[in-house]
């Protein structure tokens, strides 16, 4: 395994982070255990939740994800061993109303808090996440910025990290982060930070994929100058470029067979650079995930890599990828590709 710091920290983590979002729904508690297990036998110490797991989200599932992990911790007894990330949800919308409707006000992140640490059974967090903005800006499938005039968001960037630092304070959580996240939210983070010695965003968490380089705008210079690390999600597009989809060995429990209403990797651009992408990997005799993986694993702007697998078998693919280095050339056919069909999966 490879190995990072936490930027702005003394946390040593995996450059591979174990994502768990399908656990309580596509995996029953036993995967969750037994992709515990492996992963931490391979050397991954740094795992990633949500209050919202698993995704899709139901009333009926919301928090199993991490109750899976709280389960785990307390049979092994590995918390002082591993580094551990969750997030509250942002945005008040109808998909996370049967979470809440108050976004980051003080209550709702002591409210949110209280119950991650219950369900992860522990008493502190090591990377605690706002995992969508309350404002009207970021949606997928959607490559701009387009302003809605009526949306009634107002500018609590300060007093959301008064909040936050008050359970830093209490030590129910290490470090924040954001993830959905545009450029000018992350630098407003930082400025309050830097002007009022408020706590520093050290991390992003945003989607980030041969499919989806949307990072490699304006967030890539804002991670690499302000050093806030990438925590790339979707890297393999909900199991696109594994190839199964183009090729037809997709299974009816395959998420995207599962759940059709998962549309973003499911558009006739994304299909074809999928299949020019898988070919190309042949090509070079590596399996697509791998050589997705390792694409991803290569950027100077990352920090960890969220990984994650319904089953054991492509869990080990995944952490595989961490031995694959890409030559000049490949990169450069990646390039090609991406030129000619860019970010078909924003």
């Amino acid at each position: 395994m490879k190995y990072t710091i936490l930027p702005h920290t003394n946390i040593k983590v995996s450059k591979l982070c174990l994502g768990t979002m399908t656990w309580g729904r596509q995996n029953s508690e036993v995967d969750g255990h037994e992709q515990l297990d492996y992963a931490f036998d391979q050397g991954i110490n740094f795992m990633d939740t949500a209050e919202l797991y698993p995704v899709p989200a139901t009333p009926e599932t919301q928090g199993r994800t991490s109750e899976i992990i709280g389960t785990w911790l307390k049979k092994t007894g590995y918390r002082d061993k591993v580094v551990l990330a969750s997030k509250i949800v942002g945005r008040t919308s109808d998909y996370v109303a049967h979470i809440r409707k108050t976004g980051f006000s003080p209550k709702s992140i002591q409210e949110a808090i209280d119950k991650e640490l219950k369900r992860l059974q522990t008493d502190y967090i090591d990377l605690y996440q706002l995992h969508w903005p309350e404002r009207l800006t970021n949606t997928f499938g959607k490559l701009g910025y387009v302003h809605d005039p009526t949306d009634e968001w107002q500018d609590n960037f300060n007093d959301v990290l008064h909040s936050l630092e008050k359970h830093i304070k209490a030590g129910k959580i290490r470090h924040v982060g954001l993830s959905n996240e545009k450029a000018w939210g992350v630098m407003r983070y930082l400025e309050e930070h830097k002007s009022h010695n408020l706590p520093r965003m050290i991390t992003i968490q945003n989607a980030y994929s041969l499919l989806n380089r949307t990072f490699e705008g304006d967030l890539a210079e804002v991670a690499i100058r302000e050093n806030v690390g990438l925590l790339a999600y979707s890297t393999l597009a909900f199991g696109m470029l594994t190839g199964k989809y183009t090729d037809g060995t997709a299974t009816p429990y395959s998420r995207l067979n599962q759940f059709p209403q998962l549309k973003r990797y499911s558009g006739e651009r994304t299909r074809r650079a999928t299949e020019r992408y898988v070919k190309l990997a042949k090509d070079y005799r590596l399996s697509p995930a791998k050589m997705a993986l390792a694409f991803v694993n290569q950027q100077p702007f990352l920090t960890c890599n969220i990984i994650g697998a319904t089953s054991l078998e492509q869990l080990k693919e995944n952490i595989d990828s961490i031995h694959i280095n890409l030559s000049d050339e490949l990169n450069a056919q990646i390039n090609a590709i991406h030129d000619s069909i860019p970010n078909p999966a924003p």
